[in-house]
């Protein structure tokens, strides 16, 4: 009998342990993966020298004479009494990094080394270099780097494109200066796009990324790094669960231009575009909200000496398909200048091919126009609420159109509409057909002759750029 209770005891036992050690089993291990690729992390520490007028540093009566000499009376011997003395202030900030090649190349975001005087870097046994900065690309956050050293141990590359979502990943990096810090987290999204963000398709993570994590590494579970820690959506300044950080793949494509020419060449097409909504593929008579509309053409880029016009809606860049208007700048800055591509558009309920010879993304883009506002030439608005007025050959130059109408009012007695004082109606979509505005009383007409059902489309100039509003329903008025 007590032989028998003993065995019971233990298969209890037993039973309780599997559950607890499979458990157990399926939580993941960093240790393994810290101990190997934990040396390939770099410290980054950068020094800006910031040269001030004379003054008194942090004086709230920054070059007031009188004032500074009023302070240098009441604080006797603690305030230099050098007349026009310049004032030099280091602007000190830190980032992290990662070895990419044996002979000191090291990656890292190209606004952690912005503006930098001095670069230092300082690896994981403690050495310290002083870096040079070989380029660095503002529009996609990469910087390239090279410390004078060799036989470094380099990180393992992985490939961003096999990475999943859910799948566990790690960062290491120097956060608030904590140098080999380790955090954890899962993937959380592929491809995201981000306000002024065009050419990267950010990989998102809830791994915890603050100051200084930035330009580290992001690992998979096998070691690899699949991206570069860039930004963090935050509302107090650290991490609340959304980081995004560079494909590895992206930033390696950048750094092989940055090595061999110190700056990026990106392919341009010179268009504007927006994208597809619901009720604009209606308006257009797609079956599917998807491709990017062109909002504008630049005259006499690429895209305007291939034919795409305003109103086009591309589906298929290069062969392949734009699924997002997101898509397209991607596409189309990783061409070659001076490659030949294939552009497939919908226009006027159908879809064509058209050739393009891709143009190149300059330095620095042209200064941004800003509207001019005239007096309304009708006090009274229309079936969209809207007071409008004609510009003047002045404004037309200023705004860069022939035609139009500026919005100088918009009145809540109107249908409810995205328009904004300022806006300039360039033309109407309405029934299949495009016609261009060139008078107040043409455009309340256009509207006057449609049902109180209908659906609209605008092409809308905003500032620099064109963009296609849709309105559904009108009042009564």
């Amino acid at each position: 009998m007590k032989k028998l209770l003993t065995m019971l005891v233990l298969a209890a036992a037993a039973l309780i342990s599997v559950p607890q050690a499979a458990q157990a089993k399926d939580l993941p291990d960093f240790t393994e993966l810290v101990e190997k690729q934990g040396a390939t992390v770099v410290n980054i520490s950068t020094t800006q020298v910031i040269k001030g007028r004379r003054g008194i540093p942090g004086s709230p009566f920054g070059d007031d004479d009188a004032a500074q000499e009023l302070l240098r009376r009441f604080f006797p011997g603690q305030i230099p009494n050098i007349p026009g003395m310049p004032h030099e202030f280091k602007n000190r900030s830190l980032g992290s990094g990662f070895i990419i090649g044996a002979d000191g190349h090291i990656l890292t975001n190209a606004h952690v080394v912005e503006g930098a005087d001095e670069v230092l870097v300082k690896l994981a046994d403690k050495r310290e270099f002083k870096a040079k900065v070989l380029g660095a690309d503002k529009r996609t956050d990469v910087a390239l780097i090279k410390i004078e050293a060799s036989n470094l141990q380099v990180a393992k590359l992985g490939d961003s494109t096999k990475l999943k979502v859910g799948e566990w990943v790690i960062a290491i990096g120097s956060p608030f200066g904590f140098e080999n810090t380790v955090t954890a987290g899962i993937v959380s999204a592929k491809g995201r796009s981000l306000q002024h963000e065009n050419f990267v398709p950010f990989i998102q993570t809830d791994v915890a990324i603050n100051p200084g994590n930035s330009g580290g590494p992001l690992f998979n579970m096998k070691g690899e790094v699949i991206g570069i820690n860039s930004q963090i959506y935050s509302r107090s300044g650290g991490s609340m669960g959304l980081s995004f950080a560079i494909p590895i793949d992206l930033a390696m494509e950048i750094q092989t231009q940055l090595k061999s020419k110190g700056k990026v060449s990106r392919g341009r097409l010179g268009i504007g575009i927006q994208e597809v909504s619901k009720e604009l593929a209606e308006s257009f008579n797609l079956s599917k909200a998807h491709g990017a509309l062109v909002a504008s053409v630049e005259k006499g880029a690429a895209a305007d000496k291939a034919g795409i016009e305003i109103g086009d809606v591309i589906l298929k860049y290069d062969g392949k398909t734009v699924n997002e208007s997101s898509d397209l700048p991607r596409m189309v800055g990783s061409t070659k200048p001076g490659s030949k591509v294939t552009v497939q558009v919908w226009r006027k309920g159908s879809s064509r091919e058209l050739t393009a010879v891709v143009g190149e993304i300059p330095d620095e883009e042209g200064s941004i126009r800003t509207a001019g506002r005239g007096k309304p030439s009708e006090p009274t608005t229309n079936r969209l609420g809207l007071v409008l007025s004609v510009p003047n050959a002045e404004q037309r130059k200023q705004l860069g159109v022939q035609h139009g109408l500026i919005v100088e009012d918009v009145r809540n007695a109107g249908t409810r509409t995205e328009l904004r004082q300022g806006d300039v109606i360039l033309s109407v979509i309405a029934k299949g057909s495009q016609v261009d505005v060139k008078s107040v009383a043409q455009f309340n007409e256009l509207l006057q002759g449609l049902d109180k059902s209908a659906t609209i489309t605008l092409l809308v100039r905003r500032g620099d750029s064109q963009t296609f509003i849709t309105i559904k329903g009108l009042s009564d008025k």
